[in-house]
């Protein structure tokens, strides 16, 4: 059978072809998926890489993570968010410190503004990527010590890794594994959508958006791998998207399809959102997470 002869028997029977992204999301499901990256910590400030390590929210980080909070409670101020007006149905985090205290501080903010909020749950699959004997060194210190995996590592993330630590490859399985229970979790008890409606954004309200929706709370490293699976994109596009301290990220599920609606939003950050932006972006250029 060719091409066009399958895309109508697809057409007819109303099947999708099977995608990576596809056995991820359930199929039908509407929902919104919100990443939000925890604050900044004090090995940030260290210039020194993570990776799985525990590292401290400074007060700084403690801040953004409120203002996140704040902001996910108001998702109609201007510039509005794409997120139901209402109270989220789920709320997952890294087990990571500065992940999880994060959440916490969001969740009281979302609380105080008059938002109810799920228990918190914490899930391994979004613990941050494990950098190996790269945690804890600066990157003048990787440089001279591990220099051509770290050069790798910046041009050929699906290629190269940190000495001990994690691949993309062994990185996405558990991401993707928890993607799935999460987005089955929210399709659970929901009607079915249809991509039989508007798909660009100017011919409905973007502000009527009524699924449920849920957050993770987790990483940078972490959410370019959750982006990827999310999008179907293979692991050469994992330093396409930036995602900057105490910026949340929206993703719009529509009947099992997802657009990434919003990237790096960060106005709620006030005039610091501009030096924390470009610190950001020095800090992801340099492979560090």
């Amino acid at each position: 059978m060719n091409s066009s002869l399958r895309d109508a028997e697809r057409l007819r029977t109303g099947d999708e072809p099977v995608s990576g992204a596809a056995r991820l999301i359930p199929s039908g499901l509407d929902a919104i998926l919100v990443l939000l990256r925890h604050g900044q910590t004090q090995f940030i400030v260290e210039k020194r890489f993570q990776g799985a390590m525990e590292a401290p929210l400074t007060a700084l980080g403690e801040r953004q993570a409120r203002l996140a909070g704040r902001r996910l409670a108001r998702p109609r101020v201007d510039p509005s968010l794409p997120i139901p007006d209402t109270s989220p149905l789920t709320i997952v985090h890294s087990p990571l410190g500065r992940a999880r205290r994060s959440a916490e501080l969001a969740v009281e903010e979302m609380n105080a503004a008059g938002r109810a909020t799920p228990p918190l749950r914490s899930d391994e699959g979004f613990c941050e990527i494990g950098q190996g004997e790269w945690e804890g060194l600066t990157d003048t210190e990787i440089t001279s010590r591990f220099g051509d995996s770290l050069a790798g590592w910046r041009r050929w993330p699906g290629r190269y890794h940190a000495p001990g630590g994690e691949n993309l490859g062994q990185v996405r399985f558990r991401a993707e594994k928890a993607l799935a229970t999460l987005l089955s979790d929210m399709a659970r008890g929901s009607a079915p959508g249809t991509h039989d409606r508007h798909q660009v954004l100017g011919y409905s309200d973007p502000g009527e958006v009524q699924a449920p929706w849920g957050m993770i709370v987790g990483h940078g490293g972490i959410f370019r791998v959750v982006t990827c699976a999310l999008l179907d994109l293979p692991p050469e596009h994992f330093w396409n998207f930036d995602f900057g301290l105490g910026a949340i990220t929206v993703f719009e599920i529509r009947a099992g399809r997802a657009v990434l609606r919003t990237l790096n939003f960060e106005s709620h950050l006030g005039t610091q959102a501009e030096t924390e932006s470009s610190e950001s972006a020095a800090r992801n250029a340099s492979g560090a997470l």
